[in-house]
């Protein structure tokens, strides 16, 4: 807690006004090699997060920094099920007042069909790249946390049409992450159940190379999602050897790359188990 109370002054200090300091923080945790000093050091940032939506609560520049984290912390670091309920409804919540407040037409257009989400994009441009990611992957955090409820669950293609509109812009966005969730959602039932498990591998293919190889949870969530899936074994083994030997530094990416390399550990434990 004190190490991150020391970051933040020095933050504070350099930034040239406080709307600099989420960003900065944020890129700053996303470069750290330890995961567990984030872990224990993330809930002060969160609350930080919180008093000064509580201060600006109208304004995007805190918003879009307290959903990522509240669903990163949600995803990554949270205890238990109830936690990750509690801070994926925080994150969608803070995205969707980010998302009303500049493009209030697409807000609505999200209780209606999908033609209706399609007819409000075809208005925006790259200037809301950001608050539709930010929004489309806390929603996706989100139906994570409450998969058990099928009406969650059911939202999933307006999910991945505002995925699929980041991606009309910008294939890379995001060192590709915004790749990583589509292939996560395109693999989510079997071929036999209407799956396509083609695109979700097609999705994960361009990931990693979007992030030039660097995007090590791509790999993993390659051989998690879509290997297990269609039982390959050999890709699947492969793709976790290469996280496992892989130099986790690269910038934006550190900090999860760190926790890729540990599933990979672990999942590489299971697969003659899994595969037998």
């Amino acid at each position: 807690m004190t190490r991150l109370l020391i970051i933040i002054a020095i933050l504070a200090i350099q930034a040239c006004s406080i709307g600099n300091l989420p960003t900065n923080l944020s890129r700053s945790m996303m470069n750290q090699e330890d995961p567990e000093l984030v872990r224990t050091a993330a809930p002060a940032y969160l609350l930080m997060l919180d008093a000064l939506v509580a201060t600006y609560p109208d304004d995007e520049t805190f918003l879009i920094p307290a959903a990522k984290l509240y669903g990163a912390y949600a995803g990554v670091f949270s205890n238990d099920e109830a936690q990750t309920k509690r801070m994926a409804n925080r994150a969608k919540e803070y995205a969707q007042r980010a998302l009303c407040e500049n493009e209030d037409d697409l807000c609505e257009a999200l209780e209606l069909k999908v033609k209706d989400i399609l007819e409000e994009l075809d208005d925006l441009d790259e200037d809301e790249l950001t608050l539709v990611y930010t929004y489309a992957s806390s929603w996706a955090s989100w139906i994570q946390a409450n998969s058990g409820d099928w009406d969650a669950v059911a939202q999933l293609p307006k999910v991945k049409t505002l995925f699929k509109w980041v991606l009309s812009y910008d294939p890379s966005y995001d060192n590709g992450t915004a790749q990583v969730y589509m292939g996560v959602l395109e693999s989510q039932l079997p071929p036999s159940l209407g799956g396509r498990p083609d695109l979700a591998k097609m999705h994960f293919d361009n990931a990693i190379l979007a992030s030039n190889n660097k995007h090590l949870m791509a790999k993993v969530l390659y051989a998690q999602q879509y290997a297990r899936l269609l039982f390959e074994q050999e890709l699947h083994d492969r793709l976790l050897s290469e996280v496992i030997s892989a130099d986790p530094k690269a910038e934006g990416l550190t900090l999860i790359n760190q926790l890729a390399k540990q599933q990979a550990e672990i999942l590489l434990a299971e697969s003659a188990e899994y595969f037998e």
